[in-house]
């Protein structure tokens, strides 16, 4: 299981305003994207991340930005974690609301392509100690943003172990972790 986020380089994966218009997406990052998508058996996320995909993606307007990242989101199955989510409109979504950990768990042992969280930054704070993630990667974008949502509130002292590098002609940078748990 692996978490995907983008952060300014100051460390906010949203500013106060929770823009994403920051964001430093070309075409490398949408083939990136791609790729990675396809690594995906599952996407996992957070209720207020998934609000956000879940008004994008299966839209004209999320087709029409890149038809292909769209299918792959729309057709891939896809889970969302909260207690408060009413019920999920998104194609081939369903709802964990209690025991996360243990479902979460239960799903990593099933055979298949990866688990996924794209975005969701809280979940993915919750999780670290858990033992459940895998990997983080983490993409830089060359922006300081000066104030805003830290990428991992709440996590708590979380020690990472460098796998790789990814350095796109963006600016962006790709870091690729293994979070060490005690």
């Amino acid at each position: 299981m692996f978490s995907f986020m983008m952060t300014s380089a100051d460390g906010y994966h949203a500013d106060p305003g929770q823009a994403l218009d920051w964001h430093n997406v070309d075409q490398e990052f949408s083939q990136f994207a791609l790729a990675q998508l396809r690594e995906a058996g599952t996407l996992v996320f957070g209720r207020v991340t998934y609000e956000g995909m879940a008004a994008f993606w299966p839209t004209p307007a999320g087709e029409e930005s890149d038809p292909e990242v769209a299918k792959a989101m729309n057709t891939t199955p896809k889970i969302v974690i909260s207690r408060t989510l009413p019920q999920a409109t998104w194609a081939d979504t369903r709802i964990i609301s209690n025991h996360a950990e243990e479902e979460l768990a239960k799903l990593k042992q099933q055979p298949g392509k990866d688990i996924v969280i794209p975005g969701s930054s809280t979940l993915t704070a919750g999780l670290l100690q858990t033992g459940l993630l895998d990997e983080l990667r983490i993409m830089v974008n060359p922006v300081i943003l000066g104030q805003g949502r830290s990428l991992f509130a709440g996590a708590g002292r979380t020690s990472l172990k460098l796998l790789k590098t990814r350095q796109f002609t963006s600016g962006n940078v790709l870091l690729y972790y293994q979070p060490i748990t005690n």
